[in-house]
């Protein structure tokens, strides 16, 4: 290994932020979980969790898009679970706090979050957003500010977009 591909792994490893993850639920396209774990790597998360609770994702793993995650999933460890108890025991194990993506009275805005503190962003499916059986494991929910007609983002591009804001709060 050269000299400089070395130091390559020390400045990663050196920013790597173990306290910050993501839970995607039920997220069924592999190119947004591909995308997810792109902008995870970017911005140095080291780990995120997969939860399929429906029946016809929980079967399998889906296999994350090869040409999406360019090679992300090789530095983003992948944690799947069926089961959101436990899933949320590990997420709690690494977090102090857990906010999810949802529209309603009691959100705050997303930079109202203090991310310098360990934090868990919980993103839900392409349709229906992250369900009430996973949002009782969350402190409070949040949004992004919009200022458009459309309510919602992607769910590639609203994960980006939080953890961008995570990494300015830590920078």
């Amino acid at each position: 290994m050269t000299p400089e591909r070395t130091e390559k792994f020390r400045k990663v490893v050196a920013n790597r932020q173990p306290d910050l993850t993501v839970v995607l639920e039920n997220v069924h396209d592999p190119h947004n979980i591909g995308a997810v774990l792109r902008s995870c790597d970017a911005v140095g998360v080291q780990q995120i969790f997969v939860l399929y609770t429906e029946p016809h994702l929980a079967k399998d793993e889906i296999i994350i898009g090869k040409r999406t995650s360019s090679g992300a999933r090789h530095w983003v460890d992948v944690h799947y679970y069926t089961d959101p108890e436990a899933c949320f025991r590990h997420v709690r194990s690494i977090c102090e706090q857990v906010f999810a993506t949802h529209l309603g009275v009691e959100s705050r805005s997303l930079h109202a979050i203090d991310f310098t503190r360990p934090t868990a962003l919980i993103f839900g499916n392409e349709r229906d957003g992250v369900s009430e059986e996973v949002l009782k494991y969350a402190d409070g929910n949040f949004l992004i500010p919009q200022v458009g007609m459309v309510e919602s983002l992607n769910i590639s591009v609203a994960c980006a977009v939080s953890l961008y804001e995570a990494f300015r709060q830590r920078s």
